[in-house]
């Protein structure tokens, strides 16, 4: 390569860099956005509050552990993250995947997870994956969303269930049989004062929701809650005394001897984190006129996020759907609202923190509760189900896998399964129709055939349309129009060459017509121009490929008698 071309090389790395950094531009239109976005950020940092405890308790790390990643990732991911308005921290679908790890390395590994993740997420925006999650079909991903909802419901009852419990009460086992597995050992007094405490919490939000959608539902329920604990003998678990500062910043191990167990965890919860993150920018955006986002920049963001949570001791972060809503529908409109948000958590946990750990686990199992049943649009359900076969069942599998088995797994099998359908319907629309000669009829002319292809030419369809096209008989020359061909692989292209060298063995001469531009080199590449038997073989337009044609039908003088030795060109 020359000097230039080194130069022109290092000037297009050192412009992505740019574009993945926070800039002035960032902030363009402060001025004018300020006032809203200091009031979303307030809002959102109230509802936030309910949240993080919660997600914190029932990971299995710590209330405190929800807290930090709010904080620490809210003001990183604002920061350095591709969207003007997400706002990040941590979410129930990363407890799913958390409970898991603390099960089998415990509650210190989380931090050195959180940070292998995050330096995994942001090599993905670094190499611009950022428009990975395109391919996720939105069946799959509402089917994904369905299971987490249902986990995140059922990961509350052990904590409704016995003193003390916790989501993580059952992370070893399938939340379905931890949750039935509580219930039948559940102490049957302290059951019914969490239900209690419970249904306080979701009666008030729902109120709230009513009376006008800016109240705080979540922090409602929790302020009624715990004063009425306060004053009335209850058995109920509270969270627990929480420090009154952020932790002093930390590098969690990350030995050569700890990594091999920390790969496999660190690989599952960047994807999540990822996807998860990625699917709230996109949300966001169409929320309001909020901007573009810039995915690759929004993966660089959250890597960095996750990476300072855990070194705070928190937990993976992700944009946070829900939260990310709250901001945009309270007036949040740049990235300040996301930076406030974190800032009222930090001024909660140095202010507050003693009545804070007075909140009954209870109560936040409820707020968690009712934030999974919303997560469920019932709309949405119906209209997936309504649509075609393929996309219902693709919705149907990804749900029950992700509560099953595993979140990534089930996106995994989910895409899967709706590409084979996807491949299979596109593959139909493929075939070759034979047509009539245009314009007067000549002598000799049934032995002439012209047949085009329709559609895609890829492997799904290869076989079916080799069947169709070397079924043709009693000709001595076939015309194949390639002109109407919209997509073409090396499959269906190898099969294009099998055609032409299955006919010329019968005898019969092969003209091809009409190869698009586009797909000339793979034709080359492939063979297929080598499987004609002559160079003059391949036409531009159809009368110059017909003349061609009757010569050869001339030459022969057999008319109709069918082909016996191939002829010249």
């Amino acid at each position: 390569m020359s000097a230039d071309g080194h130069r022109s090389r290092a000037a297009r790395a050192v412009a992505h860099v740019g574009e993945l950094l926070p800039s002035r531009a960032d902030y363009r239109g402060l001025r004018r956005t300020w006032r809203g976005d200091l009031v979303a950020g307030v809002t959102v940092g109230i509802v936030a509050l309910p949240l993080a405890l919660g997600f914190g308790v029932s990971s299995g790390v710590s209330a405190e552990a929800g807290l930090v990643t709010a904080i620490v990732a809210g003001v990183l991911a604002a920061v350095f993250g591709g969207s003007h308005v997400q706002v990040s921290g941590p979410t129930g679908a990363m407890v799913v995947v958390l409970l898991p790890i603390v099960a089998s390395q415990g509650v210190e590994a989380v931090a050195a997870v959180s940070v292998l993740a995050g330096v995994i997420v942001l090599a993905a925006g670094a190499l611009r994956l950022g428009r990975a999650v395109s391919f996720i079909p939105w069946p799959v991903i509402e089917g994904f969303t369905l299971g987490i909802a249902v986990i995140i419901f059922l990961q509350q009852v052990p904590s409704l269930a016995a003193p003390g419990s916790s989501g993580a009460a059952g992370h070893s086992a399938n939340a379905v049989v931890a949750a039935a597995q509580a219930l039948a050992a559940a102490d049957g007094s302290y059951l019914l004062w969490a239900a209690g405490a419970a249904a306080v919490v979701v009666l008030c939000m729902i109120g709230a929701q009513r009376i006008h959608p800016a109240i705080p539902g979540s922090l409602v329920g929790i302020v009624v809650v715990t004063a009425l604990c306060a004053v009335v003998p209850n058995p109920l678990a509270a969270i627990g005394a929480l420090p009154r500062t952020l932790p002093l910043p930390t590098l969690p191990d990350l030995s050569p001897a700890a990594l091999p167990g920390l790969l496999g965890p660190a690989v599952t919860v960047a994807a999540l984190a990822a996807i998860e993150s990625l699917l709230s920018a996109r949300v966001a955006a169409s929320l309001d006129d909020t901007g573009p986002y810039d995915p690759d920049r929004e993966l660089v963001g959250q890597g960095i996020a996750s990476i300072g949570s855990g070194v705070f001791g928190g937990m993976p972060a992700t944009g946070a759907i829900a939260r990310t809503a709250v901001n945009v529908r309270s007036g949040g409109r740049s990235r300040l609202a996301a930076i406030v948000h974190a800032g009222v958590l930090l001024l909660i946990v140095l202010v507050v923190s003693g009545p804070v750990g007075m909140i009954p686990l209870a109560g936040l199992a409820g707020v968690l509760m009712l934030t999974a049943w919303r997560m469920v649009h019932r709309a949405t359900v119906r209209s997936i189900l309504r649509s075609t076969r393929a996309d219902a069942a693709a919705f149907v599998l990804t749900a029950l896998i992700t509560v099953s088995f595993d979140l990534i797994v089930a996106v995994l099998i989910g895409i899967a399964f709706a590409g084979f359908f996807a491949i299979r319907s596109l593959s139909r629309t493929a075939g070759v129709q034979r047509e009539p000669i245009p314009g007067e009829p000549a002598p000799g002319d049934e032995g002439i055939a012209i047949v085009r292809f329709d559609g895609p030419l890829i492997f799904a369809a290869a076989d079916r349309v080799f069947d169709e096209v070397t079924a043709v008989r009693g000709v001595m020359v076939v015309i194949l129009r390639m002109s109407k061909i919209e997509l073409v692989d090396a499959t269906g292209a190898h099969v294009l060459s099998d055609i032409v060298r299955a006919l010329e063995r019968r005898g019969i001469t092969v003209l091809i017509k009409g190869i698009q531009p586009g797909h000339e080199d793979l034709f080359r590449t492939v063979g297929v121009l080598a499987s004609l038997r002559h160079h003059r073989h391949l036409f531009d337009d159809l009368p110059a490929a017909v003349d061609h044609a009757r010569s050869h039908v001339e030459r022969s003088g057999r008319g109709t008698r069918g082909p016996t030795t191939p002829v010249s060109p």
